[in-house]
C-alpha cells in the first residue's frame, strides 16, 4: 500500500515515549564502566497510541441548503437595565424605520432602471416589432418577447404593446400569444440580476441565486411543454375567446396603481418617458425615430381652430359653401389641431439635451449603484433584526406547514399570498427582487419560494386584467384576451410543475445551478448571458433566415441535448445497462464535462487583477470593498481572502502531531534513532507502542 504523502518524510522521535531516556542514555556513557553495579534506570511507558486515530472520522456532511441558525449573539433583554431596554427599543424602531427606507429606495432604483433600459433599447424593442412576416414564427415570436421585456425591464410595458398592436389589426391574437410567453420569461431577469449583488457570500450566493432561478425555469420549462401545444391546438386562444364572448365585459375603472403613488413623486424627480414613443414605432410611424423618449413638456394643451387653407381643386374643399378661388389657388376652411407647449417637467435631465443613450447609460449606472447599496444594507439590517426569538417566529410561520392531513394546503396558500402580494405592489419583478435576499438569508426556504413566486405569477396577471378592463371599447376585446392567455399561461404551468411533489422540476435545477454558481460564481453571469441575450438573439437569427435554416441547425442540436439528458439519467438510474464506457463522461474530454479547466482559463485571465499593486491602486481596492460590502473582492487590499476556497484547497483531514504515535510508520529513520531502538532497554517499548 503506498504511503500518505503527508507521511513519507516524517521522522518518528521514539524518545518523547521514555520517561528520562535521553537523560538516562547520556549518563550511561559516562558511567559505562559501572554498568553492573548501578541500578537499572526507571523507564515510564507513556500510554501506547494507534496509527488508527492519525485520520478522524468524517463528521457528517451538512446540508447546505439548511437554513443557517440565525442566533442572537447581543445580551438578552432580561439582563438589561431600564436605561439598556429604552436604548434596545430606541434601536430596533430605528432598524424598522432604516430598513423601509432602504426598501423604498430599493423599489424606486428598480424603477429607475427600467426606465434606463428603455431608454437604451426602446427604440430598437419597438423596431422587433415592426416585422410582421418574422412575429407570425412563435419561436422567433417568443425570443422577440424576451429580448424586448429583458430591454425595457418591464413585461407590462411590452404586453401594453403588444395589445395595442393587437386592437390596430397589425398582429393577430394568435401571434400575440408567443410573445406574451416570452414577456413572461424575460421579466424574471430582475431579480436574477438582484441575486448577483450577494456573490460575496457563497452560502448566502446558492440559496440567493437558487431562489432567483427557480422563476426562470418555472417559465422556460412551461414554454417548452406549452409552446408547442399551443402551436398544434391553439387550446389558449380559443379558452380565451370563449371566456371573453361568455362574460359581457364592460369598461371599468383603471387599475389601482398602489406602490406607484407613493414612488412616482421621487422618480420623477429624476427621469419621466414618454412611452408612446415605443407604441409608435411598434406601430410603422417613421416620425417617432427621431423623437426623444426623455419627456420634455407635462402639461400641454391641444386647440382646434378653424383656418383658410388652399387645396389642389375644388372636390377636396370641406363643402361647396366653403370653397373659393383667388387667382390660380383654390380656398376652403379647415379645422387644423395644433398643440400648444406650456409647462416642462421637472426632473433632472429636462434641459440636458443629451441623447437618449446617454441619458440611459447614466441611469443604468447609477441605479445598479443604488440597487446594489440598498441591497447591501437591506441584507445587513435584516441580519440584525432576524436574531433569536424574532427569526424563529419569522421561520415557524413562513415555512411551517400545517399539521396533517392538511400539509399540502401550505403551498396553495402560499401562491394565494404570493398573488395577493403582487397585486398590491403591482409588479412581479418588485416583489420577487424583495424576496431574494430574505432567500439569501435563510429566512425563506427554496420550497417556500417557489410557491410565492408561482403566485406573483398569477397576480401580475390580474392586475393586467383590470388594466385590459379599463380599456377603450374598440380594443377591449383584444386586451382583454391577451391578459386572458397570460392568466392561463401560468395557470397551466403550474398545474405542470406544481401539484406533484416528483414534478416540481424547477426547485431541483434552480438547487443545481445554485449548486454551481457558489463553487464557480463566474458561471452566474455566463448563466444571465446565455439564456436571456445570445440564446434569444441566436434563434431570432435562424428566424430571420427562413424555416429551413431555422430547422436544420435546430433539430440536431435538440436532438443532441435530448442524448445528453437520456444519456445522463441512465447513468445515474441504471448505469449497468450501459457500456463500461458510457458509465461516465470520461471518455470526453475535460473541457467538456467539467468546469474546471474554464475555471482555470477565466482565473488566469484575471490573475493581473489579483496581483500586488500600488498604494493608490490599494485604496480604490478598498473603498470598493467597502462599497459591495463583500469584503472579497480584490486581493491587493487584503481583504478577499476567501475562506471557503482555503478549505477546499485542503485535502482529507489528517491528525498530525509533532511526531508520530507509532515508530513503525517511519520509512527511513536515522542512524541515531535506529541505535536507539536496538538499545536493550528500548526493545520493549518500540513493541508496546506498535497498533
Amino acid at each position: 500500500m503506498a504511503p500518505w504523502p503527508e507521511l513519507e518524510n516524517a521522522q518518528p522521535n521514539p524518545n518523547k515515549y521514555i520517561e528520562g531516556a535521553s537523560t538516562h542514555q547520556s549518563k550511561g556513557k559516562d558511567t559505562g564502566k559501572n554498568d553492573g553495579t548501578g541500578p537499572a534506570p526507571k523507564i515510564e511507558l507513556l500510554p501506547s497510541y494507534s496509527t488508527a486515530t492519525l485520520i478522524e472520522e468524517p463528521t457528517e456532511v451538512e446540508d447546505p441548503w439548511d437554513l443557517p441558525a440565525l442566533q442572537d449573539t447581543g445580551i438578552k433583554w432580561s439582563e438589561r437595565d431600564t436605561k439598556g431596554k429604552i436604548l434596545c427599543v430606541f434601536q430596533g424602531i430605528g432598524k424598522f424605520v432604516l430598513l423601509l427606507g432602504f426598501l423604498y429606495l430599493f423599489v424606486c432604483s428598480l424603477d429607475v432602471l427600467s426606465s434606463a433600459f428603455q431608454l437604451v433599447g426602446g427604440k430598437v424593442a419597438g423596431q422587433f416589432f415592426n416585422n410582421n412576416s418574422i412575429m407570425s414564427n412563435p419561436l422567433a415570436g417568443l425570443m422577440i418577447g424576451v429580448l424586448v421585456t429583458v430591454m425595457v425591464q418591464s413585461s407590462s410595458t411590452s404586453s401594453s404593446i403588444i395589445v395595442s398592436m393587437v386592437a390596430s389589426s397589425l398582429l393577430t391574437v394568435r401571434a400575440a400569444i408567443p410573445i406574451i410567453m416570452g414577456a413572461n420569461i424575460g421579466t424574471s431577469i430582475t431579480n436574477t440580476i438582484v441575486a448577483l449583488m450577494q456573490a460575496g457570500d457563497r452560502s448566502e450566493f446558492r440559496r440567493a441565486f437558487a431562489g432567483a432561478t427557480v422563476h426562470d425555469f418555472f417559465n422556460w420549462l412551461s414554454v417548452l411543454v406549452l409552446l408547442p401545444l399551443e402551436a398544434a391546438t391553439h387550446y389558449l386562444e380559443i379558452l380565451t375567446n370563449l371566456v371573453v364572448d361568455t362574460f359581457h365585459f364592460k369598461n371599468g375603472e383603471d387599475a389601482p396603481a398602489l406602490l406607484k403613488v407613493i414612488t412616482d413623486p421621487f422618480t420623477k424627480l429624476i427621469i419621466q418617458l414618454d412611452k408612446n414613443v415605443i407604441h409608435q414605432i411598434a406601430m410603422n410611424n417613421e416620425l417617432a425615430q427621431n423623437k426623444s423618449l426623455v419627456k420634455i413638456w407635462c402639461k400641454t394643451s391641444t386647440n382646434t381652430t378653424q383656418m383658410n387653407v388652399t387645396v389642389p381643386s375644388p372636390a377636396n374643399c370641406t363643402s361647396p359653401s366653403l370653397c373659393w378661388t383667388d387667382g390660380i389657388y383654390t380656398w376652403t376652411i379647415k379645422n387644423v389641431t395644433y398643440k400648444e407647449n406650456i409647462a416642462k417637467c421637472q426632473h433632472i435631465f429636462v434641459n440636458f439635451n443629451l441623447p437618449d443613450l446617454a441619458v440611459g447609460i447614466i441611469l443604468l449606472i447609477v441605479s445598479l449603484l443604488f440597487l446594489c447599496g440598498c441591497l447591501i444594507m437591506i441584507v445587513k439590517l435584516l441580519g440584525s433584526v432576524l436574531k433569536g426569538r424574532v427569526a424563529v417566529v419569522i421561520k415557524k410561520t413562513l415555512n411551517t406547514d400545517f399539521p396533517f392531513p392538511f400539509a399540502w394546503v401550505t403551498g396553495y396558500l402560499a401562491i394565494l399570498v404570493g398573488a395577493g402580494m403582487t397585486f398590491i405592489v403591482q409588479s412581479s419583478s418588485v416583489f420577487t427582487s424583495a424576496m431574494t435576499p430574505l432567500i439569501g438569508l435563510g429566512v425563506i426556504t427554496i420550497e417556500r419560494a417557489y410557491p410565492l413566486t408561482l403566485g406573483s405569477n398569477i397576480g401580475t396577471t390580474t392586475t393586467a386584467i383590470l388594466a385590459a378592463l379599463a380599456s377603450p371599447g374598440n380594443t377591449l376585446k383584444s386586451s382583454l384576451q391577451i391578459a386572458l392567455c397570460h392568466f392561463f399561461f401560468n395557470i397551466s404551468g403550474i398545474l405542470l410543475w406544481y401539484p406533484i411533489p416528483f414534478t416540481r422540476l424547477p426547485i431541483r435545477l434552480a438547487k443545481g445551478l445554485g449548486n454551481i454558481s457558489a463553487k464557480y460564481r463566474w458561471f452566474a453571469v455566463f448563466y444571465l448571458i446565455f439564456f436571456f441575450f445570445l440564446t434569444p438573439l441566436t434563434v431570432f437569427g435562424l428566424s430571420l433566415a427562413g424555416w429551413p435554416v431555422l430547422v436544420g441547425v435546430g433539430v440536431p442540436i435538440v436532438l443532441l441535448l435530448l442524448l445528453v439528458v437520456c444519456l445522463r439519467l441512465l447513468q445515474s438510474r441504471c448505469p449497468r445497462v450501459l457500456p463500461t464506457k458510457l458509465r461516465n463522461w470520461n471518455f470526453l474530454p475535460l473541457w467538456m464535462h467539467s468546469l474546471k479547466p474554464w475555471d482555470n482559463l477565466i482565473s488566469l485571465a484575471t490573475s493581473c487583477f489579483q496581483q500586488r499593486c500600488c498604494c493608490c491602486c490599494r485604496v480604490c481596492c478598498r473603498v470598493c470593498c467597502l462599497m459591495c460590502g463583500c469584503g472579497k473582492c480584490c486581493r491587493c487590499s487584503k481583504c478577499c481572502e476567501d475562506l471557503d476556497e482555503v478549505q477546499e484547497g485542503q485535502g482529507v483531514p489528517i491528525k498530525a502531531p509533532e511526531v508520530f504515535d507509532n515508530i513503525a510508520i517511519g520509512t527511513e529513520a536515522p542512524d541515531e534513532v535506529k541505535a536507539q531502538a536496538d538499545a536493550p532497554g528500548t526493545k520493549a517499548i518500540s513493541n508496546s507502542t506498535a497498533f
